[in-house]
C-alpha cells in the first residue's frame, strides 16, 4: 500500500512555471457579475463582493488534494500543478495581516462545491471557497487553464481587486506556499 500523501508540503524539485503572457490582459478589468457557490453557505457574486470590500484578494487554484485518492497520474510534473493545500493554509494563516492591510480574501477552483467544502473544513479555511467546475470565470476574464486526466482546470493565479476593478495580478504563482506573503507585501507597499 503506498504511503499517504501530505498535501500540506511541497515536493522538492518542482517544475517551475514560466510566465506566458496569459495574465498579461487581465489589469484594468472588472470582476464579472458572476455568482457561484461558496462554502460559506450563501452563493457569492463576484463583483458584488469586489464592489463591497476595500480591496479583493481572489486567489485561484487548480484542485486541492483528498486524504486517501491518489492525485492526477503526472500532476507534479505539470508547472504550477502542486501546492493548493499549502497556498490556501498561507491565505488563512495571513487573513489577519490581509485584513489589517484592508483586504477581503476569497479562493477559487474549478472543483465542486462538495469537494471545497469538505477542504474549508479539514482546513479551518475561515473566508469562502468558491467553486466554479464550469470555469464560468475563465470564460469571463480570459483566465489560463490546463488539462490533466480528463479534466480541465485553472492555472494557479491571484488578482487584486479595487473597486472591482484588477489592478494587480500575480501569474505565474510559485511557491504557491509564499503567495499569501506576497500579497501582503504589495498591499503594504501600496498602502
Amino acid at each position: 500500500m503506498a504511503a499517504e500523501q501530505d498535501f500540506r508540503r511541497l515536493p522538492p524539485d518542482l517544475p517551475v512555471p514560466l510566465d506566458d503572457g496569459a495574465a498579461d490582459h487581465l489589469p484594468g478589468l472588472e470582476l464579472p457579475a458572476l455568482t457561484l457557490p461558496s462554502t460559506k453557505g450563501e452563493p457569492v457574486d463576484l463583483a458584488a463582493i469586489a464592489a463591497e470590500a476595500a480591496t479583493l484578494v481572489l486567489y485561484v487554484y487548480p484542485r486541492t488534494g483528498t486524504p486517501g485518492e491518489e492525485l492526477p497520474e503526472g500532476w507534479d510534473d505539470v508547472p504550477g500543478a502542486r501546492g493548493c493545500t499549502p497556498q490556501n493554509i498561507a491565505f488563512r494563516d495571513h487573513r489577519a495581516q490581509l485584513t489589517v492591510l484592508g483586504a477581503d480574501v476569497v479562493g477559487l477552483s474549478a472543483q465542486s462545491s462538495e469537494d471545497q467544502q469538505a477542504f474549508s473544513a479539514r482546513e479551518h479555511i475561515p473566508f469562502p471557497l468558491l467553486s466554479d467546475p464550469g470555469l464560468e470565470l475563465a470564460a469571463a476574464l480570459g483566465l489560463p487553464t490546463f488539462e490533466i486526466a480528463g479534466m480541465t482546470l485553472y492555472r494557479r493565479i491571484t488578482l487584486i481587486a479595487r473597486e472591482g476593478v484588477i489592478a494587480r495580478v500575480f501569474y505565474p504563482v510559485f511557491p504557491p506556499d509564499r503567495d499569501a506573503a506576497n500579497v501582503a507585501a504589495w498591499l503594504g507597499a501600496v498602502s
